[in-house]
């Protein structure tokens, strides 16, 4: 069985201003955010907030939660499943509407989540790549590769990134 590339072997230097997804914690670290984040979805801004928190876990980029209260009417629906995280507990989902497009399953919030991440209980994360657009102070953001992880690559943060493929055993 061939082994697993170390991923600090490829590990991105930070430069000024920037900060390695390799130095963040592990059990992962909420902390808020300053900037305004904004969601798209069908042509419409269905998220405008100041009031973020994003979530830091090594390895992967940031997850950014938002108050429901920021996201426009009618701009989530209740989704069927859920899934655990060894960290925050069990999350549940929501199905995304904006404009004349539904993403389903796009987002996803840990209505009781464990101790230690009660600052993100109720807070909605979505999958940008499920999105029209995702920016952090107008940064345009780009997605965390793979289908189940739903970080924000910004310019202000380097890896390698959890996600891709022959990342799975990191």
């Amino acid at each position: 069985m061939p082994r697993a590339r170390d991923p600090r072997a490829g590990r991105i230097e930070p430069g000024p201003g920037q900060e390695s997804v390799w130095d963040y914690p592990r059990p992962p670290r909420v902390e808020p955010v300053a900037a305004r984040v904004t969601i798209e979805l069908g042509g419409t801004v269905i998220a405008d907030t100041t009031r973020a928190m994003r979530v830091l876990e090594t390895s992967h980029p940031p997850a950014y939660y938002l108050p429901p209260d920021d996201f426009a009417p009618g701009a989530l629906r209740s989704a069927d499943g859920s899934s655990f995280c060894e960290f925050k507990g069990r999350a549940a989902y929501a199905d995304v509407l904006g404009g004349d497009r539904l993403a389903p399953r796009a987002a996803w919030f840990y209505p009781e989540p464990s101790r230690g991440f009660e600052q993100i209980a109720g807070c909605v994360s979505v999958y940008p790549g499920r999105m029209d657009r995702c920016t952090v102070d107008g940064e345009v953001v780009t997605p965390q590769e793979g289908d189940f992880y739903g970080g924000w690559i910004t310019a202000n943060v380097v890896g390698p990134f959890k996600g891709a493929a022959g990342t799975r055993g990191w």
